[in-house]
């Protein structure tokens, strides 16, 4: 699992900062989360292939979390995309960018396809055999959806060793990893378990955008491999975290504490600050496993 931040600054963007965006590599994919202003410059500056791109996921209706999303749609277009883009996010998405092509008259050759969500429930927004995306309904001043994207269990290891003392035709390998006991010629059970080890442990990714402070959300992120929270104040500035509907990174780190997370990635900061790593500091008085997202920083995981 590779985590590739582009942006991950609040608010405007600055010569030397982006708004938010970034790119999750899980399993084979390459998922666009969020999609600031400056987002397609900061990809091509990663070495980020525009193509793999199938899948974007807008948490909400924000500038600075959108904004760069026609530019992106637009340059696909030109560079002669031929494969579909789906593009998840709030109801009003699909209008704000439709509306774009159609005054610009850019229409694109490529179909786009809008999944345009309104539960304040959790759901499933896309799934394949070896992942599932659901939402973490936010709260935030506007409707708002972290994401969760959690790897599926894969095959179990064939101990090779074990299967050849039994002389097991190689036909029966794939069931074997799939969980399945063996029946010998002479009607004798070979249970899996002695034939196979535990599959590759599996790992899983939150992304909390913007929200307030809001344990409701402890429960469908327990135990997540990694966990990235909004931490847009400092504590000298927490009394402006319920007015703007954001967290503080003593809360962020709190959230993760309860959570019991693998790793805690703070983001989100207001550029009214100039030294991120007191964000770090503050949160690890409450988490230990703490680091600090930064523009072009990749975390592997």
């Amino acid at each position: 699992m590779k985590l590739t931040i582009l942006g991950c600054y609040s608010a405007t963007p600055r010569t030397f900062t982006n708004p938010t965006s970034q790119v999750l590599e899980i399993n084979n994919h390459i998922f666009l989360i969020d999609c600031g202003e400056g987002t397609q410059v900061e990809l091509r500056r990663n070495k980020i292939r525009f193509s793999r791109i199938k899948h974007i996921f807008i948490s909400h209706l924000h500038g600075d979390h959108f904004f760069g999303l026609i530019g992106l749609v637009s340059t696909f277009n030109l560079l002669n995309r031929d494969v579909p883009l789906h593009i998840h996010g709030p109801k009003g998405i699909k209008e704000a960018i439709t509306l774009q092509l159609k005054l610009s008259n850019s229409w694109t050759d490529y179909l786009i396809h809008f999944h345009e969500l309104t539960s304040s429930d959790s759901e499933v927004v896309y799934e394949d055999d070896t992942i599932c995306v659901t939402t973490i309904p936010l709260q935030h001043r506007i409707y708002c959806n972290g994401f969760l994207f959690q790897e599926k269990p894969g095959d179990r290891k064939l101990l090779i060793n074990k299967v050849l003392r039994y002389n097991i035709d190689k036909a029966y390998y794939r069931s074997i990893k799939k969980g399945k006991d063996v029946v010998l010629d002479d009607g004798t059970i070979v249970p899996n378990k002695e034939l196979t080890g535990p599959p590759k442990p599996v790992q899983s990714y939150a992304y909390c955008s913007d929200t307030k402070y809001d344990e409701e959300k402890v429960s469908q992120i327990n135990n997540v491999t990694v966990l990235y929270h909004e931490s847009t104040f400092l504590e000298s500035h927490k009394h402006l975290c319920q007015k703007t509907g954001h967290s503080s990174a003593i809360e962020a780190a709190t959230i993760a504490k309860k959570a019991n997370v693998g790793t805690l990635i703070l983001g989100h900061y207001s550029t009214r600050y100039d030294n991120i790593k007191l964000f770090k500091d503050e949160a690890k008085t409450v988490f230990d496993q703490v680091e600090v997202a930064d523009d072009g920083k990749v975390f592997q995981f």
